[in-house]
């Protein structure tokens, strides 16, 4: 079982930044491999936002290239949201996703999802 905790999210204007993080707790018996992030406006599909491998490899929606970063710390299990020059279109619920299990069984856990909200 892994539980997924997100924290991070709020209230920011056009142009600013926020940094989402989500920490991951497994028993010793479950490895967590690719983490990532998606989000959902109100009446639009969950979206992929990026994604990074327990070995660094980072995966980026076009719409957040060059403004959004992702990064992991294994040691933590936490992976973290750089989100800069934020635009409105950018608000919606944050998940955090992780990829879990043991070499014969894997799934996915989500996190409860926290509130970005790009606004002036």
């Amino acid at each position: 079982q892994v539980q997924l905790v997100e924290s991070g999210g709020g209230l920011v204007q056009p142009g600013g930044s926020l940094r989402l993080s989500c920490a991951a707790s497994a028993s010793s018996s479950t490895t967590i491999y690719t983490m990532g992030w998606y989000r959902q406006a109100p009446g639009n599909q969950r979206e992929l936002v990026a994604s990074i491998t327990s070995g660094g490899t980072t995966n980026y929606a076009d719409f957040v290239k060059g403004r959004f970063t992702i990064s992991r710390d294994n040691a933590k299990n936490t992976v973290y949201l750089q989100m800069n020059s934020l635009k409105p279109e950018d608000t919606a619920v944050y998940y955090c996703n992780a990829g879990a299990g043991t070499p014969y069984y894997r799934r996915s856990y989500w996190g409860q999802g926290t509130q970005v909200t790009v606004s002036s």
